[in-house]
């Protein structure tokens, strides 16, 4: 790890890749597959030297300019590359933010409207183990071919483009990719595009979209703090930002404060906005929706995925759009109710056909499950809890050979880790294990893990801070259980309300490991039949909770791993347990 590399040094390094990358024919032969692999990873390495998220939100804690110039630089970016903004209408946009399940939701919304048979492109954020899963056409991340060629034609567009005045030449890493979907979505001819948001909305490098076709605001909660504000009020502010003059937006059932406020910030542009009925209201008189993602939260982010592909069928003249309903009152009655619909063949399928990694995910391998969730916030730890819980006790083992449970955990940014570790508590976890998002000690060879922003030992002190959050909490265990409390959601169906666990009446191991790639070795004990990596350091059990634990994990009849904290740790996991993502 390079941590004091700076973005001035990176610019001839960034040269040089680009000059020996343009060098390179990318044919459809066999005989060119090295090249293309070579000129694909000098393209995500040249594209690291833009700083990553990480170092972007540092930049942006410590200016103190007007966040609108940011806007207006990135529609020069934009002009740069050889783009204007009316040039996006042309994408039929969807436009999504929220602080959990956004994600979700577009995932949901792109699968709907490609079951119509439309081609679809999807913008987000972050990739889990590729930086071309960001971009996808029809579901899938375009492929390396495709994202060197649209990589190296916009950064050398940008390099022709430049201002001799200034010494910045390249916009940041997520502002980039930003405007290589918009080229790579225009160039290929989707017929919509599901963008979104990275950070916040209103100022947001996404939001230099004019006219999208629909908006839609997901689940609302504290993140981003120093960027977005303190409260749940201030960074509704933020998210209702994307919201435009007469385009339609919906959004789920929110507080009554952050809902004021994105009704007020509607009103205020004459953006007409909707309330998003529960799911239930869309299955009488049929059969209930099958989901894709599994998670009664999830029903939160499918209900608005209908609407907003209901919409923009709708607002595109599509036929087969599902036979409407009575509507129902609204009873927040602080916003109209969003159309009741019958929903059709197609939306059922691509409800039903969703797929999006990391998020309530489970993998089963003989003896080990993993339940991998990229929960980062505290309103969507305690949706994974649950999940998580309720999981267990679906595939509970009848027998009287031990199981054991174990945390693989780690937490970035500004995120609060005492406080997701204190609602991770009522799992009873035999073992915690911490490690930073590194699936090997050295990432030289993989260009998709390198970060110039930290180094090793920052994210190894980072990880035994959470050692020792644990431990306290471990030593103040003998507390009620909170998670018998109902759901603090508004409107949170009342399944999602568990039994009270018994106390927890016995201590959890705790580990530190350098890497996930070694901290996996540790929990599987060979046990994975896919994860089969080789011979473990010397001294790697020389801690006594190593020594103990790995005779425990050997013999248990189950282990239960739920990995979280961090989507960019479940996609490390995810990369070394599925090596056909990394193809």
């Amino acid at each position: 790890m390079k941590g004091d590399r700076s973005l001035a040094t990176s610019w001839p390094v960034a040269k040089k890749l680009w000059q020996e990358a343009t060098m390179e024919r990318l044919g459809p032969s066999a005989g060119n597959f090295s090249a293309q692999s070579t000129s694909f990873q000098d393209a995500v390495r040249t594209l690291n030297t833009l700083q990553t998220n990480a170092s972007y939100l540092e930049q942006m804690k410590s200016q103190q300019g007007d966040p609108q110039t940011k806007l207006e630089a990135m529609e020069l970016y934009l002009a740069r590359s050889g783009l204007q903004v009316e040039d996006l209408d042309r994408l039929n946009i969807i436009h999504v933010t929220g602080t959990k399940g956004k994600g979700s939701t577009c995932a949901f919304t792109e699968r709907i409207l490609r079951s119509y048979g439309l081609k679809t492109g999807f913008f987000s954020s972050p990739h889990l183990v590729q930086v071309r899963e960001r971009i996808r056409i029809n579901g899938q991340p375009i492929s390396r071919e495709l994202f060197t060629k649209h990589f190296w034609r916009l950064y050398q567009r940008l390099e022709e483009t430049k201002d001799s005045k200034s010494c910045v030449s390249m916009p940041a890493y997520f502002r980039f990719l930003t405007l290589m979907a918009f080229h790579v979505f225009l160039q290929e001819k989707v017929d919509l595009a599901v963008v979104e948001v990275g950070i916040g909305g209103a100022y947001d490098c996404t939001n230099i979209i004019r006219k999208p076709v629909v908006c839609g605001v997901s689940s609302l909660g504290i993140d981003h703090t120093r960027l977005l504000g303190d409260t749940v009020e201030k960074i509704a502010w933020q998210k209702g930002g994307i919201f435009k003059h007469g385009v339609p937006a919906f959004t789920v059932p929110q507080p009554d404060g952050p809902l004021a406020v994105l009704k007020e910030r509607a009103e205020q542009i004459s953006c007409p906005l909707y309330l998003c009925p529960q799911l239930e209201a869309l299955e009488e008189g049929g059969p209930p929706l099958t989901l894709g993602l599994e998670g009664e939260h999830q029903r939160s982010n499918a209900a608005l995925a209908l609407q907003l592909a209901h919409c923009w069928l709708q607002q595109k003249d599509h036929r087969g759009i599902g036979q409407l309903m009575a509507t129902r009152p609204s009873l927040l009655q602080q916003l109209p109710l969003a159309p009741v619909f019958q929903p059709t063949s197609h939306m059922r399928q691509g409800l039903r056909d969703t797929e999006w990694p990391g998020r309530s995910q489970v993998l089963r391998r003989g003896h080990l499950t993993w339940y991998l969730d990229g929960a980062h916030t505290s309103s969507s730890m305690q949706a994974c809890v649950r999940w998580f819980r309720q999981a267990l006790h679906r595939g509970e083992r009848r027998g009287s050979s031990p199981e054991v449970r174990v945390l693989l955990f780690n937490s970035t940014g500004d995120r609060d880790p005492a406080a997701l570790l204190k609602l991770l508590q009522p799992c009873q976890f035999d073992y915690a294990v911490f490690c930073p998002n590194l699936t090997e000690v050295s990432s030289t060879g993989n260009a998709d893990q390198q970060n110039f922003t930290v180094t090793l030992d920052q994210v190894l002190l980072r990880c035994l801070e959470h050692q020792q959050h644990w431990r306290r909490l471990d030593e103040e265990q003998a507390g009620p259980d909170f998670w018998s409390a109902p759901s603090p959601e508004p409107g949170g169906p009342a399944s999602l309300r568990l039994a009270p666990c018994p106390p927890h009446t016995h201590s959890s191991g705790s580990l530190v490991f350098s890497c996930i790639s070694h901290a996996l070795q540790w929990i599987t004990q060979g046990r994975d039949p896919v994860f089969q990596p080789p011979s473990p350091p010397q001294g790697f059990l020389a801690h006594p909770v190593a020594g103990s634990g790995a005779n425990v994990l050997r013999e248990a009849a189950a282990i239960h791993v739920l990995v979280t904290g961090s989507l960019h740790l479940v996609g490390g996991v995810l990369k070394l347990l599925e090596p056909s993502l990394s193809q």
